[in-house]
């Protein structure tokens, strides 16, 4: 009887050891076989997003955007995005306020850039120059840093990578097509 309890005591003990062998070989091996070293990570110093958007919300973020950078500038503006992009604002003239309203077409530069080229312009029944109205817009309102009016060239440039943004993040334009409403920007996000 001694003999059966020791073949039954050292089979158990087998069986266990047998157990144990198994759960720390494979705890030990790479499931898939490649090692975590050998991984392709990314090493830059910027992560992009990239997002679609719609005229809709771009014009809360752009509005709000505005309101944050000009909360001390005595003169109101906004933006509106519909065929076009449109700047409603008000020009003081002597004791009176005229309202202005200038539309622009949008194009998406290569570098990531964005550039309005001044379509129309009507402020109250006013027939100024467009080079007059956009060097007193210059002169007088408060621009974001990275937003350079050019007045001789009818022309306002955005340079979105120079738009001051929390964290550090960096914006690019990639479509900007107001009427089809197909606006795609890519979001570079610093990890350094």
């Amino acid at each position: 009887m001694k003999n059966k309890w020791k073949i039954g005591f050292l089979l158990l003990i087998g069986i266990n050891l047998l157990f144990a062998i198994i759960m720390l070989s494979l705890v030990m091996f790479p499931s898939d076989g490649r090692q975590t070293s050998k991984l392709n990570v990314p090493m830059g110093e910027h992560v992009s997003f990239h997002v679609n958007s719609n005229k809709n919300d771009l014009n809360k973020l752009i509005n709000h955007y505005l309101k944050e950078e000009a909360a001390d500038s005595p003169i109101d503006y906004r933006i509106i995005l519909g065929e076009e992009v449109e700047l409603y604002g008000t020009l003081p003239f002597f004791s009176e306020e005229l309202n202005m309203r200038l539309t622009f077409e949008p194009k998406a530069l290569e570098n990531g850039d964005l550039v309005l080229r001044q379509k129309s312009m009507t402020i109250g029944s006013l027939h100024l120059p467009i080079s007059y109205v956009l060097n007193f817009i210059s002169e007088n309102y408060k621009i974001p840093k990275g937003v350079d009016i050019r007045p001789t060239d009818k022309v306002i440039y955005v340079n979105m990578q120079q738009l001051k943004q929390k964290s550090d993040i960096r914006i690019k334009a990639d479509k900007f097509d107001l009427k089809k409403d197909d606006i795609a920007f890519t979001i570079l996000v610093p990890v350094k």
